[in-house]
């Protein structure tokens, strides 16, 4: 039949592509043998073929090749093998093995078609998990550039990408990662986002291209680290965010507790969501998609802060699950303390002294969080508080204990 022909033709880029094999596996069984397996995602593979890996540069060549049935000489495209190099490289589950003369793009920036399948919109900011071949990387939309009419195939300017909706995006990942124009090769050139707290998949994507500016930006290291800095001001650096409805009580316990640092000889910083408004943010608004830029912005402060060995102390009204694991994750463990002050929206309202809730249920303020715009409270964090008038300092001294007895 047709459809037994169209299924048994030969894919034509995998055919006659470079050679890619993305390793999905490192077997050591013993100390003698050393072998990587993947399914040939293009080309074809031979004994004794040069082999690159795409993230170091680290070259060998191929010394054996097993399939289901055995050793073989060469493998083609669609095989799952096991390979065997003739040298020692650090190789890792996630690596890509290419030739020498034909690499892929390696870099933490690109331009990608996206297809949403999300109920929740793609907003720019939020961070995902990305998985290219066999690597898992964390990677975030960094801009929207337009979404597709479907009907006309018009590019429509849009600031989010709905259910079903299709959009050229650029994404950004926490580390390099190697990869082919979707056009080259659609194997080493799709890849998918899932969500980081339900492991939904929610969107599946298309390289475009590598982004210029990926490749000529490079992290400069420094003579201190942040060990260094901090044992100089004999402490452990730590981020400690507040989260919270507004009138929840966030900035006065932060208050209390930089201030009870500071006289204990602590090395502290306050960070709060209303002074960073008036500078470094001053240009976001409260949209879903400022807030997670909002956000992203204040959590990348603080771990600078902390690279400098300070504890940097936060109150965010950060009312997203998602943007505050974004913000966890750029922290070793431990050094991330989530406090919820668990104040009900009634109490916030009550004793709301600049008016706001009054404003926002009366429709003047448009986004306001417990409103007009949800509030996801955190499910495990590291201190949960219930505010009252004249608790502030016992609050204080409890998020204390838990920080230190963390940091220890």
């Amino acid at each position: 039949t047709l459809l037994d022909a169209l299924e048994a033709a030969p894919d034509a880029v995998a055919a006659t592509g470079a050679f890619r094999l993305p390793v999905q596996l490192v077997l050591r069984p013993n100390a003698e043998f050393r072998g990587f397996a993947g399914t040939l995602a293009s080309g074809t593979l031979a004994v004794d073929d040069e082999v690159v890996v795409a993230a170091s540069g680290a070259r060998s060549r191929v010394a054996r090749i097993l399939g289901p049935d055995g050793e073989q000489l060469r493998a083609e495209a669609g095989e799952a093998l096991v390979v065997t190099l003739a040298d020692e490289v650090d190789i890792a589950r996630g690596d890509l093995l290419v030739p020498p003369q034909a690499r892929p793009d390696f870099a933490d920036q690109f331009t990608a078609r996206l297809v949403w399948m999300a109920g929740e919109p793609c907003r720019a900011g939020r961070q995902y998990a990305l998985r290219i071949g066999t690597r898992w990387v964390n990677a975030s939309v960094t801009q929207i550039k337009h979404r597709l009419n479907v009907e006309n195939l018009d590019h429509l300017a849009a600031r989010e990408l709905a259910l079903n909706e299709i959009g050229l995006v650029d994404i950004a990942t926490t580390a390099p990662v190697a990869f082919d124009r979707y056009a080259d090769n659609r194997v080493t050139g799709a890849f998918i986002l899932v969500d980081r707290l339900s492991n939904a998949t929610v969107a599946a994507g298309m390289v475009e291209h590598p982004l210029r500016r990926a490749t000529n930006v490079h992290v400069e290291s420094a003579l201190l680290d942040r060990t260094a800095r901090a044992a100089q001001k004999g402490q452990v650096p730590q981020c400690v965010w507040f989260t919270g409805l507004s009138g929840s009580g966030k900035s006065s316990v932060a208050k209390a507790l930089e201030q009870a640092l500071h006289q204990a000889g602590r090395h502290t910083m306050l960070l709060d969501g209303d002074n960073l408004r008036h500078g470094l943010n001053r240009n976001l608004g409260f949209t879903e998609t400022d807030r997670i830029e909002n956000n992203r912005r204040a959590g990348e402060v603080a771990k600078l802060m902390t690279e400098a060995g300070l504890i940097v102390i936060c109150a965010f009204i950060s009312p997203f699950r998602a943007d505050r694991e974004m913000v966890r994750a750029l922290f070793a463990p431990g050094e991330f303390v989530e406090v919820f002050m668990d104040t009900p929206l009634d109490e916030c309202i009550r004793r709301d002294a600049k008016g706001l809730y009054a404003k926002a249920l009366a429709g003047q303020i448009p986004n306001f969080t417990g409103v007009s715009s949800p509030y996801e409270p955190p499910e495990q964090p590291e201190v949960r508080l219930a505010f009252q008038p004249g608790t502030t300092d016992a609050l204080a001294r409890q998020v204390r204990q838990v920080a230190e007895a963390l940091a220890r």
